[in-house]
């Protein structure tokens, strides 16, 4: 979810494809823009599977794992301390990689057929 102003600012429309990254990593995701985030202020749901279009590379199915600092919240809990992120967000340019996260592996797929 992204912000009208600040959609406008960087030419992405509702449901266009935008990269989201900073220092860390990089993830694609589709456009919302909504007044329900505040401006500069970005929104991205947690839970999609991490798919990498090469290693340590750009992940296809925006999982903002790639976006924030893997680090514990003390030594004795290890909780995570990762629910905000400094990025930025601009338009894909180019066609975005397939989305797999629904094709099975193909061990899996051979495994299925053994049977």
């Amino acid at each position: 979810m992204i912000h009208p102003e600040d959609a406008a600012a960087r030419g992405i429309e509702d449901g266009m494809i935008v990269r989201v990254f900073n220092k860390r990593g990089a993830c694609l995701a589709g456009a919302v823009i909504s007044d329900a985030v505040q401006r500069s202020v970005v929104q991205l749901p947690t839970g999609a599977w991490y798919d990498p279009v090469e290693p340590g590379g750009l992940d296809a199915h925006g999982n903002p794992n790639v976006l924030t600092l893997d680090k514990g919240t003390s030594k004795l809990a290890q909780g995570s301390s990762a629910h905000s992120a400094l990025v930025e967000v601009e338009r894909f340019e180019g066609t975005p990689p397939p989305v797999r996260a629904f094709t099975p592996q193909p061990m899996i797929s051979r495994l299925r057929k053994a049977r």
